[in-house]
């Protein structure tokens, strides 16, 4: 009976088994295209006996049964022989077809590559095949002086000369041109990243456009961004419209974030912000960071789409993910944000930049041997800025001479250049280690910070928490910004101490008080997250936005500089408007400045309103001109209607949130006229008086004003006051006395007698005789100058 059940038991098994395959084959012929169901099943075993069937031109193994089943099944018979073990092996035999089933189903039909053509066309490629005492596991152009790709369809070419082409002759000829167009790419790039003079920039944009000519879309996606902006190329708006619509016609991320810029703004295109909303989107979806921070500035606020806090921190907060892991030892680059209307009223000063002869006086010390000169002018190569370009090697050759001066500064930066390594600086852990123990030992707090960083992480020496903690503890102590960073960060994640959000957050701030992108972006995430403090998404989205806009695309704000000052208003203000997308508050005003100033690449009739829109985005980040500029613009009627009530309103907020005296002068003036307010003097001189105590420079104007407004409120008050009945009311002999008449006649008297005699030396002198005035004897020439007769 035991038997029998084991029996029943294991035909049950070869049912259920069979029905698998079948099930697996229908499903495979549901598959088969209609091409491939007029074969028949021997006339593809026929035609292709590896087990493969042909559909639309390509090769696809045959998921039939496999060698390990067939074994299976072969085991399973012996084993239906040997009864005692039968309970066992059925198990096995369960499982094991189980498992078969299981990966028939889940497999994935791999794709063979079949010869054209040749002396086995439609046959599948063998790989590697053997070709000249060669393996080749790919397809080569090996032998063909045509460059097209073949494959041997045997394993010994030499032996059955069985070889078909890999591709067809249209192909061939495409990829031919798209590998010409690489190397030309390749070419102009070398030339571009290897030379900094300005003639050999332009000969490897030549090289970038002709690549770009051949399609290539790196090169395009370059030469379309030169003729936007002008860089290297003649400025062309239409010339890189077209290019942007080929490229997002290609789905370029890139083209399409460019595309919806030049809607956004209306340069080539009528402007639609709803177009710019969708190239933006799709800009961002393909992982164009650059949209992503257009997208999050336009969510903060509002521009376009209905303003979404959490929309705008989702996007920020994956653009400053990037900027964040890009951020070295070092801090990356300094961003010169510099205001062309604050750099007109005080050239030099609003700028922060260095002039050329101050660089080479500095330049004169170093070489002199003093050590702050050559600190100084290493730490400015190093981090680039103030007119100065990043450059690794010069700032590696003055620390070096400061070092060997013994000035531990510059110890403790070229600890951080070895550590962080360079293509001028070799990366070493133990050169930077030595230099970072020479300046901690001099108590140097940069010094200090590296060594707490080496222990940390374990950078040439072995980690040690306790030794970190104490290295950023003294580094803090003295106010350097990467200890307090790295202190915020262990006790932010519990390293050698106990986790304590409270000292994190305490830390982080000091360490934004000095700048770092770091602690911007650890506070962010703090605040993002509610993590240690009250969960705030505008402070997040605003942390964030700072990381944001310290990205290598800020670099842009110089070149964009540099443009406006030798003379190409074009291409400044185009290159400013694309940061002004982005949310910089400065690139907002200077778009709008360049503007104000009637640039040629708009429409006359345009400048003045999109000056304006610039000017209202600058305003509503906190800049006190754009919101006086505002308040000019609806006083004259720049881009708008004459708006007394809405200039007033402009003006009076500037002077209640920014306390600027232009704006108190202008309520002032504003009050004295009665424009867009009610008339009143006293307010007037109210606010004049404050616009003194703001501004010393306001103090002269503020004068004239005031010595106005005395005599406008002495006319007025004569105006109101009735003459006759002030005289009437006066008592003449109480004020001067019972002969106030004579002394009256007298003075009259006197006066007349001055007039009297004036007058008669007057006519006296114009009717005295001419005979009576001495004659001027006339002397003659001498001989040599007298005229001839």
């Amino acid at each position: 009976m035991g038997r029998l059940a084991r029996l029943v038991l294991v035909l049950c098994v070869v049912v259920l088994w069979a029905c698998g395959l079948a099930a697996a084959d229908e499903e495979g012929n549901q598959d088969e295209s209609l091409e491939s169901k007029t074969l028949s099943a021997e006339d593809q075993v026929k035609d292709h006996s590896t087990g493969t069937r042909v559909v639309a031109g390509q090769i696809f193994l045959e998921s039939g049964k496999s060698d390990s089943q067939s074994e299976d099944e072969e085991n399973f018979h012996s084993q239906e022989e040997e009864k005692e073990n039968l309970l066992e092996e059925l198990n096995t035999l369960e499982m094991s077809n189980l498992l078969n089933k299981d990966l028939e189903e889940a497999e994935v039909q791999s794709t063979v590559l079949a010869a054209i053509g040749g002396t086995a066309d439609g046959e599948p490629c063998h790989f590697p095949f053997l070709f000249l005492e060669k393996e080749y596991a790919e397809c080569t152009a090996d032998g063909r002086e045509d460059g097209r790709l073949w494959c041997a369809t045997t394993y010994d070419y030499k032996k059955d000369q069985k070889w078909g082409f890999c591709e067809t002759e249209e192909q061939s000829n495409k990829r031919r041109q798209m590998q010409e167009a690489e190397d030309v790419y390749q070419t102009g790039m070398k030339i571009l990243n290897e030379s900094s003079k300005k003639a050999q920039k332009k000969e490897a944009y030549q090289y970038l456009l002709k690549a770009a000519d051949m399609n290539h879309t790196k090169a395009m996606e370059k030469v379309s961004y030169a003729l936007l902006f002008g860089d290297y190329l003649k400025q062309s708006i239409q010339s890189s419209k077209e290019l942007f619509e080929k490229l997002t016609e290609e789905g370029s991320p890139k083209g399409q974030m460019a595309l919806g810029f030049l809607y956004a703004s209306g340069l080539g295109v009528n402007s639609s912000q709803a177009k710019a909303l969708v190239y933006y989107t799709f800009g961002a979806l393909g992982g164009n960071l650059i949209a992503h921070m257009i997208l999050g500035y336009r969510y903060w606020a509002g521009i376009g789409v209905l303003q979404s806090c959490e929309s705008a921190l989702t996007h920020y907060r994956l653009v400053a993910n990037h900027v964040a892991s890009d951020i070295s030892l070092t801090g990356g680059t300094v961003v010169q944000r510099i205001r062309l209307a604050d750099e007109i009223e005080n050239p030099g000063m609003a700028s922060g930049m260095l002039e050329e002869d101050l660089i080479q006086y500095y330049q004169f010390l170093a070489e002199k041997g003093d050590v702050q000169a050559q600190v100084g002018l290493g730490q400015l190569h190093l981090h680039g800025g103030r007119g100065v370009e990043q450059n690794h090697q010069r700032a590696f050759e003055y620390f070096n001479q400061a070092a060997n001066a013994g000035n531990s500064h510059a110890m403790a930066f070229l600890g951080k250049m070895y550590s962080e390594g360079s293509d001028v600086v070799p990366q070493s852990n133990e050169t930077a280690l030595q230099y970072f123990k020479k300046a901690a030992d001099m108590g140097n707090p940069v010094g200090q910070s590296g060594l707490g960083m080496a222990y940390l992480y374990g950078r040439g020496v072995p980690v040690n928490y306790e030794l970190a903690l104490k290295y950023f503890q003294k580094a803090a102590e003295q106010g350097w910004v990467d200890g307090q960073l790295q202190l915020g960060s262990m006790y932010y994640n519990g390293i050698g101490v106990k986790r304590d959000y409270k000292q994190a957050l305490k830390y982080f701030n000091l360490a934004s008080q000095g700048g770092h992108i770091l602690a911007f972006y650890n506070l962010a995430q703090m605040h993002a997250t509610g993590t240690g403090v009250m969960r705030s998404c505008h402070t997040a989205v605003e942390l964030f936005k700072n990381v944001c806009e310290r990205g290598r695309w800020s670099e842009r704000l110089m070149t964009a500089y540099n443009s406006y000052k030798d003379g190409d208003s074009n291409s400044a203000v185009v290159q400013y408007l694309l940061l002004a997308e982005q949310g910089y508050e400065v690139a907002q005003s200077n778009a709008a400045f360049i503007l104000d100033q009637k640039a040629s690449i708009v429409g006359e009739n345009e400048t003045y309103p999109r000056a304006l829109l610039h000017w209202n985005r600058a305003a509503s980040q906190g800049y006190t001109v754009a919101r006086i500029k505002l308040g000019d613009y609806h006083f004259y009627g720049f881009g708008t209607d004459v708006d007394y009530e809405t200039a007033f309103i402009h003006y009076r907020l500037a002077s209640e949130q920014q306390h600027s005296a232009q704006a108190m002068f202008n309520l002032g003036y504003m009050h004295e006229k009665g424009l867009g307010i009610k008339q009143d003097i006293h307010l007037a001189k109210r606010f004049y008086d404050m616009a003194a105590e703001a501004s010393p420079d306001a103090q002269v104007p503020v004068f004239l004003a005031l010595c106005k407004l005395g005599v406008i409120y002495s006319l007025q008050y004569v105006r109101e006051i009735n003459i006759r009945e002030v005289f009437s009311h006066i008592d003449m002999d109480q004020l001067l006395g019972p002969e106030w008449d004579l002394y009256l006649m007298t003075i009259i008297a006197l006066l007349l007698g001055t007039v009297i005699a004036y007058r008669q030396r007057q006519h006296q002198a114009i009717l005295r005789p001419a005979g009576l005035r001495p004659a001027v004897p006339q002397q003659e020439p001498p001989p040599e100058h007298q005229p001839p007769q």
